[in-house]
């Protein structure tokens, strides 16, 4: 079995795969963000990541964000949402709760308030239903500042949310008027 590092070191780069860069491995998603397993398999293990099935398996269902999903039958693999690339991942809109909350770094701070939240080079703007996880999220870009969001007036106003299957919150845009920014 993996180690925790070694399944983080292969989780990232399926990240990478998966989400951004599918022909760094030489391999295609199909229009939901789907791949083969086995051919991903034999793809990494020709990249010298040497893993079987129940390893990939291990680290689908251990994933503490739960970035990836298998297929119904486990044939084929996706990343559940962060995509940079074209796919459609077939989410259904969603009501969200009343306040979600963005994870993101001090240095970003004044052109969030001057722009709000754009999605960037994603296909959408990630939100968390708790703190704590906006917390860690943004403190992986810096020092850490956890944006509170009025989802449920956003939603209101008639903006579309969606809600991906590892539970992250996704919307197209989040305008200032629905950011609470704490003092700093």
């Amino acid at each position: 079995m993996l180690n925790d590092e070694e399944a983080q070191r292969v989780s990232k780069f399926l990240s990478l795969v998966l989400r951004h860069k599918p022909e760094t491995l030489g391999i295609t998603l199909n229009e939901q963000g789907w791949t083969d397993v086995d051919r991903l398999l034999t793809k990494l293990y020709h990249r010298g990541y040497q893993i079987s099935r129940d390893q990939l398996k291990y680290i689908v269902e251990t994933n503490n964000k739960k970035r990836f999903a298998f297929s119904l039958d486990e044939s084929q693999i996706r990343a559940n949402q962060g995509h940079s690339v074209e796919v459609d991942l077939g989410y259904v809109e969603k009501q969200p709760p009343a306040l979600l909350y963005h994870g993101t770094a001090m240095r970003f701070i004044d052109s969030i308030k001057a722009d709000g939240l754009r999605k960037m080079n994603r296909h959408h703007v990630h939100l968390s239903s708790d703190e704590q996880t906006a917390y860690m999220v943004g403190s992986r870009h810096g020092k850490p500042v956890v944006l509170t969001i009025k989802a449920g007036e956003m939603a209101m106003a008639g903006h579309v949310f969606y809600q991906s299957d590892n539970g992250v919150w996704l919307t197209d845009t989040v305008p200032t008027a629905y950011i609470i920014v704490r003092n700093l």
